[in-house]
């Protein structure tokens, strides 16, 4: 059986050039392009607030969106001809979405794995 994470209660919208999920225990800002589709997005920053006052950030793939960039290094001779892919603050995930990634971060909170995934941004 497979578990769906809710982030429960949840507002979304535009602020500018980011689109701002707030639900019950989070605020994930995302810088998604100007004509990019919401349901399409397959990469993406993201800053997260937790209700403890904590800034965390991710950059978010899907898991084409990693194979599509894997064969145009192989095309461009990147990352040794796209033999690899990393990122130090990266998730990958499997569906494309801003619902779709906030249902992850939703359930990385639930589960308490959000802070071995997301990188924890310095308090001003």
């Amino acid at each position: 059986m497979s578990r769906s994470a809710s982030p429960g209660s949840v507002e979304r919208g535009w602020d500018g050039p980011w689109y701002r999920v707030r639900a019950d225990d989070f605020e994930a800002s995302f810088l998604p392009g100007p004509d990019e589709e919401l349901e399409a997005v397959c990469n993406v920053d993201v800053f997260v607030d937790l209700k403890d006052g904590s800034r965390w950030s991710a950059t978010v793939f899907t898991v084409a969106e990693v194979e599509r960039l894997m064969e145009t290094w192989a095309g461009s001779g990147e990352a040794l001809g796209g033999r690899y892919f990393w990122v130090s603050d990266g998730l990958i995930i499997r569906d494309s979405g801003i619902d779709s990634m906030t249902d992850v971060i939703a359930g990385l909170i639930e589960t308490d794995e959000f802070s071995t995934v997301f990188q924890r941004l310095e308090d001003d």
